[in-house]
């Protein structure tokens, strides 16, 4: 198991998914003769886990049963024990794209936080890209290189326990693209620019705050960078109905009229029955909550 390659077959040491509904699932740790307990019962290992095909439905002890799935980053997203606030996959996907990552990218992280974003990096990179991820935080910066040591990514990354303000990414000239989530970025887009190849690249900046995001494009623009704009992602939901409508009347076809006869004639008019038609419909909603922060990209110019 690894979180940038499939695998077929369920084996002990593999970080799995245990999902019990669309809004419960839980990562567990598969270890031979160790036990899970859920509201269904109780998952063995040895039996009922290792050893069989990644998204098997499972029965547990008490007669209910589970999906077991192999892990992706949008499934970490969702399970991951929280650190720290975290990324999710509507922002990640955004980031992804405009970062113009692929497989072979260089990039620079901070802070690494719980690792959410991270891994979607390292399958995007994989299998010759590289992440070099700086976390403040040393207990943080430890847990997180023990789970990409578990989830066996830990070939494509480098983490680094220090200040990014102060000193830097540890990498000069290498990156392709720079990602910034920490509370002061204006006073790391010096280094994240010495840590970029010397021409092209992307930079992006999360922010909760419109303040932060005008000091950073502020210090964006003073180092040369281009192309700056600021986006706010927000998920709208829309909410999927039956509705019913009528049949237009475009009136009787002039070639098909024919004379009415005395009866008809005589017979008084009654009103039209007008058909109608069911059909789905999708109403989005008045208003939408919910904001997390801005995005901020920059690009590097490829001349000097």
């Amino acid at each position: 198991m690894s979180f940038v390659e499939y695998s077929d077959f369920i084996q002990d040491g593999d970080v799995a998914i245990v999902y019990l509904g669309h809004e419960s699932m839980m990562p567990v740790k598969v270890q031979k003769g160790a036990q899970t307990q859920t509201r269904y019962g109780v998952l063995r290992h040895s039996t009922d886990l290792i050893g069989r095909r990644y998204g098997s439905k499972v029965t547990c002890s008490k007669g209910g049963w589970v999906h077991v799935l192999h892990p992706t980053p949008e499934l970490w997203t969702v399970t991951l024990p929280h650190r720290t606030q975290i990324l999710y996959t509507t922002d990640i996907a955004t980031i992804t794209m405009m970062l113009e990552l692929k497989p072979g990218s260089v990039v620079c992280e901070s802070g690494t936080g719980s690792g959410s974003l991270s891994h979607a990096i390292l399958r995007t990179i994989a299998p010759t890209g590289h992440l070099h991820t700086v976390e403040f935080h040393q207990q943080r910066a430890e847990k997180v290189a023990e789970e990409f040591k578990e989830h066996r990514v830990d070939h494509l990354v480098t983490v680094r326990n220090q200040d990014v303000c102060k000193d830097g990414f540890g990498v000069t000239g290498v990156a392709d693209a720079v990602f910034l989530d920490i509370p002061s970025p204006w006073e790391a887009v010096r280094h994240a620019k010495a840590a970029m190849k010397k021409h092209g690249g992307r930079v992006c900046s999360f922010s909760p705050c419109i303040e932060q995001v005008q000091r950073t494009c502020e210090a964006l623009a003073d180092q040369g960078f281009e192309e700056i704009s600021t986006i706010e992602v927000l998920l709208r939901v829309h909410d999927v109905r039956t509705i019913s409508l009528p049949v237009p009347d475009f009136g009787s076809d002039p070639s098909a009229q024919t004379e009415p006869d005395a009866a008809e004639k005589t017979a008084p008019a009654s009103a039209p029955i007008q058909d109608t038609v069911a059909m789905k419909a999708t109403v989005p909603p008045r208003e939408i909550p919910g904001h997390t922060g801005y995005l901020t990209f920059a690009t590097k110019p490829r001349t000097s």
